[in-house]
């Protein structure tokens, strides 16, 4: 499993559903973040380049890989590579969604290159917390299965 860290609001939810499936995970970053000194858990800084963290993720996914991340091209990069990949709210991102989510992306960019006041996403919620968690914990199962 490998999870864009810098921005990650469920990291504590992914080592737990890691610990209990005893799957390993890499937690990259572009700077030192704290991580349980567990073996499962890898922490993997990388420089800090533009794109430096997602480069590292989108090189090391491949079909036998979950990451964890909430950047849209990231996830793109990471679909392309095989992987399955989750957004911290729990939602998947899939082929079949993530050109909708690119074009949403490109048009809020565009707004706000206009000028125009548009809000940003919802606060993080406990529901989102949970949600994350069920949805994470199906996607080892699957991945696990084969």
């Amino acid at each position: 499993m490998l999870v864009d860290a810098d921005a990650c609001p469920v990291k504590d939810e992914i080592y737990r559903v890691v610990w209990r499936h005893a799957v390993p995970v890499m937690i990259v970053s572009n700077s030192r973040l704290r991580v349980p000194g567990h073996p499962l858990v890898e922490r993997v800084v990388v420089g800090d380049g533009f794109d430096a963290a997602d480069d590292w993720i989108a090189e090391a996914s491949d079909a036998r890989s979950a990451v964890v991340t909430a950047d849209i091209l990231l996830a793109d990069r990471c679909l392309k590579a095989g992987a399955s990949v989750l957004a911290p709210t729990g939602k998947p991102f899939t082929t079949a969604s993530i050109g909708t989510a690119i074009a949403t992306r490109a048009i809020m960019a565009d707004l706000r290159a206009g000028g125009d006041v548009v809000g940003g996403p919802a606060p993080f919620s406990k529901t989102d917390r949970s949600r994350f968690l069920q949805a994470l914990d199906a996607l080892i199962g699957r991945l696990k299965r084969g």
